[in-house]
């Protein structure tokens, strides 16, 4: 399942350096200089996933395959973006292309590594990238209202209704408002525009406050500031930091545990970034678990059985009888499929059933 998340921020913000970790390949170039990154990087992610870990103890499977996620590392914005500057156009072409925005946002200073504005603020390099994004969007809904006001004068009832739309949102983001708090985002006439559009400022944000290795304990004020910021706007801040990040990329799983340790976090920010991104694309896994293979399948919340099942193969979902279902819980707490069926824990599940994430499913079809 592709479905993308842009990395983007002002150039030398530890973008391609957070990539780098991401995709634990090094192929993104990344150095001291404004537009290191120029044609986007992109790479597929796996979600880690300690459930799968848990279910291959006690199948003991030849492999075990993670969802996973699309990651485009898109080149540092500037201001003036949104008219060409630092080749913009381009570049907010490729954030079009994605479903929710990585932000990547500096929060230490370090004399050795430049900032183009010459110096640390979040708050305000938050929002050249946010203005940029806002001004592309005041642009694609100027052009498609011209088209719409040409095709209502002949009389187009579709045209009619989207034109009054674009008109209403027009006002809204002028105002300087992002259109993710448009209050139409659920009519059919901003859909159907922004089927089109992909308008940036609907997309979902998440900031990724890059501190320096001490910033990982105690917030500085950057991170403070920034959380604030993103609290107003309803976001979420994950902090990184970037280097120790990439650091970590050949470390095996012990060492990575205690490195972490060290620095009094649980959770790397890598992690949290890549499940947060899962979450915030309405993504979610069930499994399948045989000697073979202890598989994730990655569907959209709110997914029935038979879609689901479709996620395996399409003949599943057309032949589709019925979905044999243990909870993720009950597997682990009675040690296999075997012992969940001896405890009852198996059902038998039709058409109508909504697939819950972690669900360890077989599906019974004939096609």
């Amino acid at each position: 399942m592709g479905l993308g998340i842009g990395l983007v921020g002002l150039p030398n913000v530890g973008k391609s350096t957070t990539f780098n970790a991401l995709t634990k390949a090094q192929n993104a170039e990344s150095a001291n200089y404004p537009f290191c990154t120029i044609e986007p990087n992109k790479a597929v992610v796996p979600v880690p996933d300690k459930r799968l870990d848990a279910l291959a103890k006690i199948v003991n499977p030849k492999k075990i395959q993670y969802s996973t996620l699309d990651f485009v590392d898109i080149a540092g914005l500037v201001a003036g973006a949104s008219k060409g500057e630092g080749l913009g156009n381009k570049f907010l072409g490729n954030i079009r292309e994605t479903e929710v925005i990585l932000h990547i946002v500096r929060c230490f200073e370090d004399p050795n590594i430049v900032h183009t504005e010459g110096s640390i603020d979040p708050i305000r390099d938050v929002e050249i990238i946010e203005q940029e994004l806002l001004f592309a969007d005041i642009d694609a809904v100027l052009k498609r209202i011209d088209m719409l006001t040409k095709k209502a004068r002949g009389n187009d009832k579709d045209a009619k209704e989207q034109l009054e739309t674009a008109e209403a949102l027009l006002g809204h983001i002028e105002d300087g408002s992002p259109v993710s708090t448009f209050p139409d985002l659920e009519s059919d006439g901003f859909l159907a525009m922004n089927k089109d559009l992909r308008l940036l400022t609907s997309k979902p944000i998440i900031y990724g406050a890059n501190v320096d290795e001490d910033g990982l304990g105690e917030d500085s004020a950057f991170v403070q500031k920034l959380k604030a910021y993103a609290d107003e706007r309803n976001s979420e801040v994950i902090k990184l930091c970037a280097k120790v990040e990439e650091d970590m990329v050949d470390f095996d799983d012990d060492e990575r545990d205690e490195m972490l340790e060290d620095l009094g976090v649980t959770e790397s920010g890598l992690e949290q970034i890549i499940h947060k991104g899962f979450d915030k694309l309405g993504l979610m896994s069930y499994f399948t678990a045989g000697v073979q293979e202890v598989r994730a399948w990655t569907i959209r919340k709110n997914t029935t059985a038979p879609k689901a099942a479709a996620a395996i193969h399409n003949d599943f979902e057309k032949g589709f009888i019925r979905a044999e279902v243990i909870s993720y819980e009950d597997y682990i707490a009675f040690n296999g499929e075997t012992g969940a069926k001896d405890a009852g824990k198996n059902r038998l599940e039709g058409k109508e059933y909504i697939v819950q994430d972690g669900d360890v499913m077989h599906f019974r079809f004939n096609v």
